[in-house]
C-alpha cells in the first residue's frame, strides 16, 4: 500500500481543521450543547465506553497512557541515536505528524466528552443560580458545613463504621448514585467503571487524587490518598463520567449524590471536603475567623484533617507546582477561567443552592 503523499496529508489536515472548527462553533451555545449533546448523544457515548471497559478490573486508560509514553521516549532516543534530529526534512515530517495528531486528539476528546465543558450544567438542572456571595453568607455556610461534618463523624463513631476497601468503595459509590437518582434522575449512573489508578504513586508527587479518561470512559481514583477523601473523590470522578466536565460542577454533582444518599461515610467525606473548600475561601477574607471555625471541628475530624495535611507535606516537591500550573492552563482553555481555583467555585454553587432551597443537604 502506498503511503499518502503531501497532497493527501494536506487534505487530511484540511478535514481535521474543518471538523475542529465545527466542534468549536457548536460549543459556543450552552443551550445547544445541553440539549443536543450533554443530555442527547453523550449519555449513549459514555455508557457505551463504560460497557467496553468497565468489566476489566484494571485501568485500560492507564495502560494506554503508559504505552504511549514509552513509545514516545523510545522514538526520541532513536531520533537522537540515528542523528536524524539534525535533518530539516525529518523535523518537517515530525511537525506535520504532531499537528495532525493534536487536531485528531482534539476532535476525539471533544466528541467523546470535552463538549460538556460548555453545557449549562447541574445548576440549570437543579433550578438555581450561581452568583457571587458575601463574607456573611460564606461564614454561614462554613457553620452549616461544620455542623454536618461533626454530626456525621459522631454517627460514624457511634455505629463503629470504619474505612472500607477498594472494591467496596467503588460498589458503594455506584449505590450512592443509584439512590440519589431516585430524587435526581439526571444522576442515574449505570454501568459503572471506577478503578484504582495504576499511576497513584505519580499522583502523590504530581498532586492528582483522581481523574477521568474520556477516551476509555474510566474513572480512576488514587488509592494512596487519605481514606477520608476517597469516597468524595470517587463520586467526583463519577460526576465527570456523567458529563459534568467543569471541576466545580463535578464537585457539586458528587456532593449532591453523596448527601442525597443514606451512606454516612460518603456523606461525611462530601461534607468534610466542602467544608475545606468553604473554609479556605473564608480564610482568604478573614483568616482568624476561619481558624476559629476550624477549631470547632470534632476531635476525630481534626485527626482526619491532620492526616490530610501530613499527606500533602510528605509529597511536597518542586515538580507539583509546575504540573498544577499546566493543568490550570488546561482548565482555563476549557471554559474555566479561574484555573485551579475552579474546584473551589463549588462553594458558590452550594451557597446558590442554599439560598434557593434553605438547606445544604440534598437528602429530602
Amino acid at each position: 500500500m502506498k503511503r499518502p503523499g503531501i497532497a493527501g496529508k494536506n487534505r487530511l489536515l484540511a478535514v481535521f481543521l474543518a471538523i475542529a472548527l465545527a466542534i468549536h462553533l457548536f460549543s459556543l451555545s450552552p443551550s445547544r450543547v445541553e440539549a443536543l449533546y450533554a443530555t442527547g448523544i453523550y449519555p449513549g457515548i459514555a455508557k457505551g465506553l463504560r460497557r467496553l471497559t468497565g468489566w476489566i478490573p484494571f485501568s485500560i486508560g492507564d495502560i494506554i497512557y503508559i504505552t504511549i509514553t514509552i513509545y514516545l521516549l523510545f522514538a526520541l532516543v532513536q531520533l537522537i541515536k540515528t542523528g536524524n534530529w539534525r535533518k530539516r526534512e525529518q523535523w518537517k515530517k515530525i511537525t506535520g505528524i504532531f499537528i495532525r495528531s493534536i487536531l485528531l486528539i482534539y476532535i476525539v476528546f471533544n466528541i467523546l466528552w470535552g463538549i460538556n465543558y460548555t453545557r449549562k450544567g447541574i445548576t440549570f438542572q437543579m433550578g438555581f443560580e450561581r452568583n457571587t456571595y458575601s463574607k456573611e453568607e460564606l461564614h454561614h455556610i462554613n457553620i452549616l458545613l461544620l455542623e454536618k461534618v461533626n454530626q456525621c463523624k459522631e454517627k460514624l463513631i457511634e455505629n463503629k463504621i470504619s474505612n472500607i476497601g477498594t472494591k467496596e468503595l467503588f460498589e458503594r459509590a455506584r449505590d450512592v448514585y443509584h439512590e440519589a437518582a431516585k430524587t435526581y434522575p439526571f444522576l442515574q449512573y449505570t454501568p459503572g467503571a471506577v478503578k484504582p489508578s495504576l499511576l497513584g504513586w505519580l499522583g502523590n508527587y504530581w498532586g492528582f487524587s483522581g481523574y477521568y479518561n474520556p477516551f476509555t470512559g474510566e474513572a480512576q481514583v488514587n488509592m494512596e490518598v487519605p481514606k477520608v477523601s476517597q469516597p468524595f473523590i470517587a463520586v467526583h470522578e463519577i460526576a465527570h463520567q456523567l458529563g459534568y466536565a467543569r471541576e466545580n460542577e463535578a464537585n457539586f454533582a458528587g456532593y449532591i449524590a453523596a448527601t442525597a444518599s443514606s451512606d454516612t461515610l460518603f456523606m461525611y467525606s462530601a461534607y468534610f471536603d466542602l467544608f475545606l473548600y468553604a473554609n479556605r475561601s473564608l480564610r482568604r477574607m478573614d483568616s482568624l475567623e476561619a481558624k476559629v471555625i476550624t477549631a470547632r471541628l470534632h476531635p476525630a475530624a481534626k485527626q482526619d484533617l491532620e492526616e490530610l495535611k501530613q499527606y500533602y507535606l510528605k509529597y511536597e516537591n518542586p515538580v507539583e507546582p509546575i504540573i498544577r500550573w499546566i493543568y490550570g492552563k488546561y482548565l482555563q482553555a476549557n471554559d474555566q477561567p479561574a484555573g485551579m481555583m475552579s474546584y473551589s467555585e463549588v462553594v458558590a454553587d452550594l451557597i446558590g443552592y442554599y439560598k434557593k432551597y434553605g438547606t445544604i443537604a440534598a437528602r429530602p
